[in-house]
């Protein structure tokens, strides 16, 4: 059976070069790198050269890098770090309403020790209202994080009139932007943008699971979340991930290889698929799909049959997609993100997010078009009315 793989956003495959590097890195240079030895050198080498890739593409300091377990935590350490870092100067903290979880849950929790947190609400197409920024910044303000790309609609924020807006107004307030779904899709240069703090993830760009990075400005006052043996500046202790933060690397500098060759390409596809499943009835594309979304994000809404239906019929035909974000797909629920953007009520449970990569063919998107053709209209003649 052919299979298809339209669910990039949750995950990448990773490239053959990137597994072939782990696998040496875990079974021949498998130092600590603490250690002082050769082993140990070794070791370090891998994550010396990590941080003067990633501080080349992003045009900052190496010492500004801190490595992670992945998106979740870099965001959780930007966050709870910044805030309990800086909370004499206020503990007023703003997102948008319809941030990644987390984001969104991270900001609960920091509820919970006491700070105030404003849900800056989006536009139809997933966009911040600039406008509601400006209202909700004040003296009590500390933190501002947005993020580069929605997870599950693809808009795209603008994080430079934002960051602008909110230095404008207090030069030492801090911007944190996710940028899990935008790097290795974007060029991203922080200290142009005005971000003070930027997270990404191994496992969106064809690297491996559980790694991640944290761009933190080096006037940034941070505190730790995690404690013990006082690695990266003691700003994340715990022995780092050789392995991952090498896969990390090399994966981040191949996605960048020709990237506007692989963004246009992906952009062709994405255009080609909405203009073909736009054909289907009772149909709507939730956001923006012209260029000034990302190039790999469709979500798709398909009135009258569940989502979950939906994806396990494509499923059969080998065709793998999502209902949304895979950090919550195990606890089926309507999406903030679509409530967020004003979908109708007849979408919010009918919505399916395909996602692509570099890797993906017109053939695969032709395919599944047309096993969309054919099963929609068979699973809405036996959805009940």
């Amino acid at each position: 059976m052919k299979e298809v793989y339209l669910d990039n956003s949750a995950t990448t495959r990773a490239y053959g070069c990137v597994g072939e590097l782990v696998k040496k890195v875990m079974c021949e240079d498998y130092g600590n790198p603490s250690s002082m030895h050769r082993k140990g050198v070794e070791a370090e080498k891998y994550i010396k050269e990590a941080k003067e890739t990633l501080a080349r593409l992003w045009k900052v300091k190496e010492k500004e890098i801190f490595f992670t377990s992945g998106g979740t935590e870099s965001d959780n350490l930007a966050l709870i770090g910044a805030a309990r870092a800086n909370n004499r100067s206020g503990k007023h903290l703003i997102t948008s309403a319809i941030e990644h979880p987390a984001i969104i849950n991270t900001m609960r929790y920091l509820e919970e020790e006491g700070y105030r947190v404003t849900f800056l609400p989006v536009d139809r197409y997933g966009r911040i209202r600039l406008e509601a920024l400006k209202e909700a910044l004040c003296e009590d303000t500390i933190l501002v994080s947005v993020m580069y790309v929605n997870n599950e609609v693809g808009s795209v924020q603008p994080i430079q009139e934002a960051a602008g807006i909110v230095k404008a107004y207090n030069k030492n307030i801090l911007f944190h932007v996710d940028a899990v779904q935008g790097f290795g899709k974007y060029r991203i240069y922080p200290k142009k943008l005005k971000v003070d703090m930027c997270s990404i993830s191994g496992h969106k760009i064809h690297g491996p699971k559980g790694i991640g990075a944290l761009y933190i400005d080096e006037r940034v006052k941070i505190k730790p979340i995690v404690f013990g043996g006082e690695q990266q500046k003691n700003i994340r202790s715990g022995t780092e991930n050789v392995a991952g933060i090498a896969g990390l690397s090399l994966a981040a500098r191949t996605i960048y290889e020709n990237l506007d060759e692989k963004v246009e390409k992906m952009r062709g596809l994405k255009q080609h698929f909405i203009e073909g499943v736009t054909k289907i009835k009772n149909t709507t594309v939730h956001g923006l799909y012209d260029e000034t979304s990302a190039p790999h994000i469709i979500s798709v809404g398909f009135a009258g049959i569940r989502s979950e239906v939906l994806l396990h019929a494509l499923e059969e035909k080998g065709i793998y997609v999502s209902s949304g974000s895979a950090c919550s797909s195990n606890h089926p629920q309507v999406s903030g993100v679509l409530r967020g953007i004003g979908a109708g009520q007849e979408f919010l449970d009918a919505t399916l997010r395909f996602s692509m990569s570099e890797f993906t063919t017109l053939e695969e998107i032709d395919y599944t078009l047309d096993t969309l053709y054919n099963i929609v209209p068979m699973l809405r003649k036996y959805t009940r009315r």
